[in-house]
């Protein structure tokens, strides 16, 4: 067990700090994040809460899963450890690749 919670389905809204003071109700909050696109900063609707101990922990499970929180009904559950993902090898230049077509005589191979 473990005192790392995964909250999900949360609205786009939601701030860290409001996610903190949720569940703050229920125990000691060691950190509360939510999870944003790195590109746009639009929230993903999913963040991670830490909590004190792993009974606060699940507390706050039992209290807060399925319940409603602004306008939307969020998930509570322990967090589970971030898979690795296999990286994709870089290549200089950052293009799609591909020679653009070819065939005979500058016409695609493909006459269907």
């Amino acid at each position: 067990m473990g005192n790392k919670l995964y909250v999900g389905s949360l609205a786009y809204s939601v701030s860290e700090q409001k996610l903190s003071e949720l569940f703050s109700q229920h125990g000691t909050v060691s950190s509360a994040k939510v999870i944003s696109d790195k590109y746009s900063g639009q929230s993903k609707g999913f963040g991670f809460v830490e909590m004190g101990s792993d009974e606060e922990a699940q507390k706050a499970i039992a209290a807060l899963n399925g319940t409603q929180f602004e306008g939307r009904t969020i998930v509570v559950n322990e967090a589970r450890p971030q898979e690795d993902r296999p990286r994709r090898p870089r290549t200089g230049g950052g293009g799609g690749g591909g020679s653009g077509g070819g065939g005979r005589g500058g016409r695609s191979s493909n006459r269907w």
